[in-house]
Formats: structure tokens, sequence, C-alpha cells
């Protein structure tokens, strides 16, 4: 059991509203036992008489002084200094420029925002009682290096599941 790295449509939405929204970490256990994503038809009916489980943790966002409060604090001076240049003027709300796409800082930011929701839903999870994963899992270029290999020798010589 677990988690790939956390993609950064989830940092998208807790940096750049007005307000910085609750955050409520959660673990999700056992949906796979009802109905594996790999399922297709004429399988794609859930199994029934399978048991899952959802735990959830305390609001690390909101209105309290916390670090998604101070990461949108950077992202709002980012967003201001993009606002300065004339590339930034006519855009849409939600469409950003290149340089808050592509941006050191900005995706700095991102990255960052996406490690502090994935260790809080990882705190849900040791909660739960389970172990702690390996930590190279949260990080995008394991994923791109060893393409989400769950047993065998990874690239890094590592050895996952049976040895």
């Amino acid at each position: 059991k677990m988690m790939r790295y956390f993609k950064w449509g989830i940092a998208r939405l807790i940096l750049e509203p007005d307000e910085c929204p609750d955050i409520i970490p959660m673990w999700l256990e056992g949906n796979d036992q009802i109905m594996h994503e790999a399922r297709e038809w004429p399988r794609f009916v859930p199994r029934i008489g399978k048991h899952c489980g959802v735990w959830f943790g305390d609001n690390v966002g909101g209105d309290g002084s916390t670090i998604f409060n101070e990461l949108r604090r950077q992202w709002q001076e980012l967003v201001a200094e993009d606002e300065k240049r004339e590339e930034r003027r006519g855009f849409a709300m939600g469409v950003l420029s290149d340089g808050l796409k592509y941006g050191e800082k900005a995706v700095a930011l991102r990255e960052e925002c996406t490690r502090q929701i994935r260790a809080a839903v990882l705190a849900v999870r040791r909660k739960r009682g389970l172990p702690d994963e390996d930590p190279k899992q949260g990080l995008v270029e394991t994923w791109r290096q060893e393409g989400g290999k769950k047993e065998g020798k990874m690239d890094d010589g590592s050895w996952v599941g049976r040895t």
C-alpha cells in the first residue's frame, strides 16, 4: 500500500484561491478490493462483500498559522511580480503565464506544497497503523525513472517485494 507522488493540480487548488481552503488529509484503503482500476468489460461491476475504510486527519489548512499560508503568501508575491510584466495582462482567471507555469520559484512552490500535502496524508496513514513507506515513492523522479514498478530490482539497486 503506497502512494504515488502528488500532482501539481492539488497545489494549484491550495495556492491560487483568495482564501486558504480547509485541508483535511484522508487515507482510503480497500478500494482496489471492491473494484481494481484494471477491471474492464464485462467485469466492470464492483465486487460485493469486500471491505474498505476511510480515515481522516485534522485540518491542516484554513485560517490558522500553517505551512500552507506561508506557501500561499510566497505564491501571491510571485503572481504580483508576474502581473507587473506586460505578458500577464489579459490572461483569463485560472490561466497561468509561462513564468508561473515553468519558472523555477513557481515550480519549487508547487513541489513543496504537494510534499506537505503528501506528508499530511502519510501522517494519517501512520495513525492507521501502517508502516512508513520508502521516502522515494513520493518523488516524481522515482516514477519517471522506474515507471512505478511494484516488485523486483529497482534502477537504484534496491529491491521491492519478494527478495
